[in-house]
């Protein structure tokens, strides 16, 4: 009924990581937006979209995080018609320099603060939605990195 996918608002040192979809993606393709991607069936599992988040984020930008942390949901239906569940975590940065690995998802990556962000008109405005929340959480004391 619902392809579910799972972002990661990546933070290190007052930026965020951005990617920029690679134009052969169906969804969203050439647009800068957050790391991630879909669940895969699995069966009985546990843990199935921390364990996603950090696989994709290996995979499409080649770098590890830790410290996540529900940060909101959100649903949407593709060009294509599928309907798609957005869960969205706030993630630190842990190590190796990103890049982009994976030439069929992202083109670029690109480190941001939140006010640029917030400021670039050709962003979406569910990206700016997740980094004000994610910011907010970031600000919160009870978060902790690692």
């Amino acid at each position: 009924m619902f392809v579910v996918n799972v972002e990661g608002a990546i933070e290190r040192n007052g930026k965020w990581l951005l990617i920029l979809r690679s134009e052969k993606e169906e969804h969203a393709g050439g647009t800068l937006t957050l790391v991630g991607g879909k669940c895969e069936l699995e069966g009985f599992s546990s843990d199935i979209l921390e364990r996603t988040l950090k696989r994709e984020i290996f995979e499409e930008v080649g770098c590890e995080v830790t410290g996540l942390k529900y940060v909101n949901s959100s649903s949407f239906v593709t060009d294509s018609g599928i309907n798609v569940i957005d869960i969205v975590f706030l993630c630190h940065h842990k190590s190796i320099e990103p890049y982009p690995k994976s030439s069929d998802e992202v083109d670029d990556v690109v480190w941001m603060t939140t006010s640029e962000i917030l400021a670039n008109t050709e962003l979406p405005e569910y990206l700016k939605v997740n980094i004000k929340l994610s910011e907010k959480i970031l600000q919160d004391n009870s978060y902790t990195k690692f």
